[in-house]
């Protein structure tokens, strides 16, 4: 099955070379790391966030940025 991918092109010469050393195509390895993911659905994680605390910011930053703050890693163990 075709399937077309946008990738960096970093990324792309990343796994071009990474192919060559393999002595196999592109797809061949694509597949290869492919079947290393889980199989089965990956665990969802769901983040609650406490109000504990809930007041003003020492950081100086604000609610608004929550999600930039969560995309970064705030509260992940």
């Amino acid at each position: 099955m075709p399937v077309t991918l946008d990738l960096p092109p970093e990324t792309l010469a990343r796994l071009e070379t990474e192919a060559m050393r393999r002595g196999i195509s592109l797809g061949e390895l694509i597949a290869e790391l492919a079947a290393e993911l889980p199989a089965d659905h990956p665990e969802v994680h769901t983040w609650k966030l406490s109000f504990i605390g809930l007041g003003s910011s020492t950081s100086g930053r604000s609610a608004r940025e929550a999600d930039e703050m969560l995309a970064e890693g705030f509260g992940r163990d």
